[in-house]
């Protein structure tokens, strides 16, 4: 059952989550934000977060056989790119949780986890961008499609996210499968930062049977990477 709450605004739609999931919050609970004052994406990033974009989190409750909790990032994107799609973008997903207009970057994805539950967060740029960033950005009315209420973007989402779930729950290939037809083309040229040892280059080659990054280097060698910055050369 999908229970939508709404709050005007918050820190962190991911903080309060992750306190609602540790007081017992149930799948199928998502919490929005008209605004965040203290937003963030991966590894501490902060997530500029004005009124008129999607903030929300919601808890995925682990169960024996589920497969990896990392991969529930896909879940997220090919969830997301569902929607976006149905209001009329045409998004591609990029390793490990980003959704892009071009090389611009649409959305986030921010997993945390506490106990069973996996927080899944998700920042949407409907009607604004933040400017100033070290990379190219972008939102939807930005693509000249008009910017999507929020609460509704949601509801579809919820929906979205809820099949993919499920699906996702008799076994990651059919989620993997979706998200490489979503991706940019193999052989796009990438550069992944990696924690602690620096950036490397290649040409994307796909993924994993568990979701990893499959790189090909110039060597010819396939390095498989679990965790990383990824950027479109």
């Amino acid at each position: 059952m999908i229970d939508i709450r709404t709050v005007p605004s918050t820190a962190s739609t991911n903080a309060d989550m992750l306190a609602l999931a540790a007081a017992g919050a149930s799948e199928g609970l998502w919490l929005r934000a008209v605004e965040q004052t203290a937003g963030r994406g991966r590894q501490g990033r902060a997530w500029v977060s004005p009124p008129g974009n999607l903030y929300a989190s919601t808890p995925v409750r682990l169960r024996p056989g589920d497969p990896n909790p990392a991969t529930l990032a896909m879940v997220a994107a090919v969830a997301l790119d569902e929607v976006l799609r149905a209001y009329g973008a045409e998004p591609t997903i990029k390793w490990p949780n980003d959704l892009l207009i071009g090389d611009a970057k649409l959305t986030g994805i921010l997993l945390e986890r506490s106990g069973d539950a996996v927080v899944v967060g998700i920042g949407v740029n409907l009607a604004h961008y933040p400017e100033g960033l070290d990379r190219a950005v972008t939102s939807v009315a930005a693509q000249g499609l008009g910017a999507p209420d929020p609460g509704l973007f949601l509801r579809d989402l919820s929906e979205a996210f809820a099949r993919w779930l499920a699906v996702w729950r008799t076994g990651l290939e059919p989620v993997r499968r979706r998200w490489l037809e979503r991706a940019h083309p193999t052989g796009t040229a990438l550069s992944v930062r990696l924690p602690e040892q620096g950036s490397t280059e290649g040409l994307f080659d796909g993924l994993d049977a568990d979701g990893a990054l499959r790189l090909r280097l110039a060597s010819g060698e396939v390095q498989v990477i679990h965790a990383g910055d990824v950027f479109l050369i």
